[in-house]
């Protein structure tokens, strides 16, 4: 995989999650949601986990999200029960400590070694296989 790919997929990635946890639509977190499930999708597309995408989205993206716009749409909130103007403090508190957290984690990463993977076949995770795997080997469980 690019570089370049991963970084931008990420990047997509963690902002998406970051504007849905900060919204105060449901409709406009759940967005962001798909969003943010569409570029795990490209991620695992750009590591040649072709079927894996493909079930992101159809599943995550397709199923579990018309499933959580149902339940949004069910609980029908008013405009005045989402708007919070006090400042919240444990929230606020909150992304401090995972602020701080994630600072600590960041900079102890940084120490490790770094180490190289080996290289997969192109034949890895793709439908064909995955098919050969489940109907030959795991055909009783499944």
């Amino acid at each position: 995989m690019e570089p370049y790919t991963f970084y931008t997929l990420s990047t997509i990635t963690v902002l998406a999650i970051l504007f849905m946890i900060f919204q105060r639509n449901p409709i406009s977190s759940a967005v962001f949601l798909v969003l943010s499930f569409f570029s795990l999708a490209g991620l695992y597309a750009a590591l040649s986990a072709h079927f894996v995408a493909v079930l992101q989205i159809l599943v995550y993206a397709g199923a579990i999200m018309v499933l959580f716009i149902f339940v949004i749409m069910l609980l029908n909130l008013r405009s005045e029960e989402l708007t919070n103007d006090k400042i919240n403090w444990p929230r606020f508190s909150i992304l401090a400590v995972a602020l701080g957290l994630f600072g600590f984690l960041a900079y102890h990463f940084n120490k490790i070694p770094k180490v190289s993977f080996p290289k997969v076949d192109s034949y890895f995770g793709t439908a064909e296989e995955i098919g050969e795997i489940i109907f030959s080997k795991y055909v009783i469980p499944f």
